[in-house]
């Protein structure tokens, strides 16, 4: 059974602790398995590649590295950080709401 996160793809977190803590960015990719997320532009990471096609002159390209969930807040659409509840809507379905505003996340 997979765990419940709060964070899905295209979200915008914000970075509670670590290195890039306060920084704010777009959730790229949720690996559940593991509870870490990649997010743009945080906990960058330096990579040594060698030549290919894709990378004519290979060498050392920057990348984003994965954050653990619990290390990230999702931000509202008035951007604020705010933890997040799960409530069933007028037409039934399961939404996720934000707890400091009460307003719905799409």
């Amino acid at each position: 059974m997979q765990p419940k996160i709060h964070i899905k793809k295209g979200d915008t977190v914000k970075v509670l602790s670590g290195d890039d803590k306060g920084q704010t960015g777009k959730v790229l990719k949720v690996d559940v398995k593991n509870y870490r997320a990649f997010v743009e532009g945080v906990n960058m990471v330096s990579k040594a590649t060698k030549p290919s096609a894709k990378t004519p002159q290979g060498g050392i390209i920057k990348k984003e590295a994965s954050v653990h969930i619990s290390n990230l807040m999702l931000v509202d659409s008035k951007g604020n950080a705010t933890r997040i509840g799960r409530r069933v809507s007028e037409n039934g379905k399961l939404v996720r709401y934000s707890k400091k505003s009460g307003e719905e996340i799409k």
